[in-house]
C-alpha cells in the first residue's frame, strides 16, 4: 500500500539521451504530470518543513555555543557535546528507524518522531544545567533519526519516479541546504537579541506546528507482509554508526592518537564488519546487500557522502577564516553565508530541470566537479583580503553542492519498490548524516596539525591559521574531484542489466 498520491498515470517512454544508469526496476516507474495538485503541494510542504526544521537544528546553535556555555557552566572543551549529543542518535539510529517505518507504518513513526522532537526542544530550551541540556539535545537527535528517513520515504512513495519526484527532491534539497545556512544567520540574531534559549524554543514551535498539520494530509503506508526485524543486524549497524560518529566527532578535539578515539573507531569498524557478515546470512536482512550492490545505490550514496562531508567542511573552515584571520563580525560572516543560501535556493529550483535535460548521472558528476573547482578557487585567500573570493567561491560551490544533493537522491532511490523506499531513503539520509559528521573532524584535525607545524616554524597567528585552512580546502577539493571521476565511471559501466543507455526525464 502506498500513500495516496495524485495523478499516478502510466509513464511515457523516456526520450533518448546521454548515457545513464538505470537500475533494473522492481516496478515500472509510473510518471505523473509535472504539475502538482493542491493536496500534493500541501503534503510536500509538510514533509519539507520537517526536513528544514532538522537542518535548522544542525546549525542554529553554532554561533550560540559560547554564550550557552557560560550560561550553563559548560567549559570550552565540553561545548562539542552540544553537537555530538545530537549527532550520535540522529546518525546512529537512521537505518533502524527507516526499516521499522517500512514495516510498521511510515506515517505513524513520522508523527512519533515529530512529538519526540518537539518535547525534546522544550527540554533543551528550559535546561537548568549541562546534563538536562544534553539530554534534550540527545532526544532531539533521536527525533531527527525518526523524522528524516520516514519523511524521505513518505516523499518518495508519494511522488512517483520522473518529473514529480525530481521536483519534490529539488525542493527538499533546497530547503535542506537553506536550513543549514539560515540556521547560522538566525541563530546569531536570536542569541544576540532574545538569548540562546529562543533558538530551541523556535524548534519546539516548529515541531508542534508540523505535528498539527501532518495527520490531516499524510496517509499510512508500510511493507505489505511485515517481515520480522533483523535484530542482530540492527544491533551491529547501530553500534557501528554510534561508535564511528562518536570517534570522528571527538577526534578534532582529542586528536586521532587519543585512546578513546582509537578504541571507538576500531570498535565501529569491527561492528560494521560484523554487520556485513550478519546481513549476508540473514533471511530477512535489515539492509539488503543485494540493494547495496546496485550501482545506483552504491555510487549515488558515495556522491552524497562526498558532497555533504566536503561542503560542510568548506563552511566550517571559511567561518574560521572570516572571523579568525580577517576578523569579520558574526553578522558579516552570516551575511556572506546568506548569499550562499540565496544562490543555493536558485540552484534547487533549476536542478530538477537540469536533471530532466541531461540525466541524473551527468548532473551529479557535473555538480561535484563544480563544487570541487570553486572549492579549489579558495586557495587564493589571503591574510589581508579575501572576503569577496570567499563569497563567490563558497556560493558557486554551493550551487554544485545543491545539484549533487538532488541528483544523488534521485539516483539512489530510483528503480526500487515502495516497500524498500524506507531503506533506500534511510541510506540516503545516512549518507547525509555520516557526511556531515566525518568531514569536519577529519579535515579540521588535518588543518590543526598543519597550523601547529607552521607556528613551530615561526609563522604568525594569521599566516599559520590560513596555511592550515588552505591545506584543508585543498584536500577537500581533491576528494570531491576524485569522487566525481569515480561516480562517472561507476555509473556508466555496463553490468548484468544494471546499466542502460538513454533516459532523461524520469531516468537516472
Amino acid at each position: 500500500m502506498t500513500i495516496d498520491s495524485p495523478s499516478l498515470a502510466p509513464a511515457p517512454p523516456a526520450p533518448p539521451g546521454d548515457t545513464a544508469v538505470h537500475p533494473t526496476p522492481a516496478r515500472t516507474p509510473s510518471a505523473a504530470p509535472e504539475r502538482l495538485s493542491t493536496r500534493a503541494k500541501l503534503v510536500l510542504f509538510v514533509l519539507c518543513a520537517a526536513q528544514f526544521m532538522i537542518a535548522l537544528d544542525f546549525s542554529i546553535l553554532n554561533v550560540a555555543l559560547p554564550v550557552l556555555g557560560k550560561d550553563l557552566g559548560m567549559g570550552q572543551a565540553d561545548l562539542q557535546w552540544a553537537v555530538t549529543a545530537f549527532a550520535l542518535p540522529s546518525g546512529g539510529f537512521l537505518l533502524l528507524f527507516g526499516r521499522i517505518a517500512d514495516l510498521y507504518g511510515r506515517r505513524k513513526l513520522f508523527l512519533t518522531g515529530l512529538g519526540v522532537f518537539a518535547v525534546a526542544s522544550v527540554l533543551a530550551a528550559l535546561a537548568w544545567d549541562p546534563a538536562s541540556f544534553l539530554a534534550g539535545r540527545a532526544l532531539q537527535g533521536l527525533g531527527a533519526a525518526i523524522i528524516v528517513p520516514t519523511g524521505m520515504s513518505l516523499l518518495t512513495t508519494t511522488f512517483p519516479e520522473g518529473p514529480q519526484r525530481e521536483r519534490a527532491l529539488g525542493i527538499s534539497g533546497t530547503l535542506l541546504s537553506l536550513g543549514f545556512t539560515i540556521g547560522m544567520v538566525l541563530g546569531g540574531a536570536m542569541t544576540d537579541t532574545v538569548g540562546w534559549r529562543s533558538t530551541m524554543g523556535l524548534l519546539a514551535v516548529a515541531g508542534a506546528l508540523v505535528l498539527l498539520a501532518a495527520p490531516k494530509l499524510l496517509s499510512e503506508s508500510r511493507h505489505p507482509q511485515r517481515p520480522r526485524i533483523d535484530v542482530p543486524g540492527a544491533i551491529t549497524v547501530t553500534g557501528a554508526l554510534l561508535s564511528l560518529i562518536y570517534g570522528l566527532s571527538t577526534a578534532a578535539q582529542q586528536g586521532f592518537g587519543s585512546l578513546d578515539v582509537i578504541v571507538t573507531l576500531v570498535a565501529g569498524v569491527l561492528l560494521l564488519a560484523a554487520f556485513i557478515a550478519v546481513e549476508s546470512r540473514s533471511a530477512q536482512p535489515l539492509v539488503s546487500l543485494k540493494m547495496l550492490r546496485r550501482r545506483s545505490v552504491a555510487w549515488g550514496n558515495l556522491g552524497g557522502i562526498a558532497t555533504f562531508s566536503m561542503m560542510s567542511t568548506v563552511v566550517f573552515l571559511l567561518t574560521l577564516y572570516l572571523q579568525e584571520v580577517l576578523k569579520l563580525s558574526a553578522l558579516q560572516t552570516g551575511l556572506i553565508f546568506g548569499v550562499q543560501g540565496a544562490l543555493s535556493a536558485v540552484a534547487g529550483v533549476l536542478a530538477p530541470k537540469v536533471i530532466g535535460r541531461f540525466g541524473a548521472r551527468n548532473t551529479l558528476v557535473g555538480a561535484l566537479l563544480l563544487q570541487a573547482v570553486f572549492t579549489a578557487s579558495l586557495l587564493g585567500l589571503g591574510v589581508a583580503s579575501g572576503a569577496w573570493l570567499a563569497l563567490v567561491g563558497v556560493s558557486v560551490a554551493s550551487v554544485g553542492h545543491l545539484g549533487a544533493i538532488i541528483s544523488y537522491g534521485v539516483i539512489a532511490t530510483s528503480g526500487l519498490p515502495d516497500d524498500e523506499q524506507g531503506l533506500a531513503t534511510g541510506l540516503v539520509t545516512s549518507s547525509q548524516q555520516v557526511g556531515i559528521t566525518i568531514g569536519i573532524p577529519l579535515l579540521s584535525a588535518l588543518a590543526s596539525a598543519h597550523v601547529a607545524v607552521l607556528r613551530d616554524g615561526g609563522d604568525g597567528f594569521a599566516a599559520s591559521t590560513l596555511g592550515g585552512i588552505k591545506l584543508g580546502l585543498g584536500v577537500d577539493a581533491a576528494v570531491v574531484a576524485v569522487v566525481a571521476v569515480l561516480v562517472a565511471f561507476g555509473l556508466s559501466r555496463r553490468a548484468d542489466g544494471g546499466v542502460a543507455v538513454g533516459g532523461r526525464t524520469g531516468g537516472v
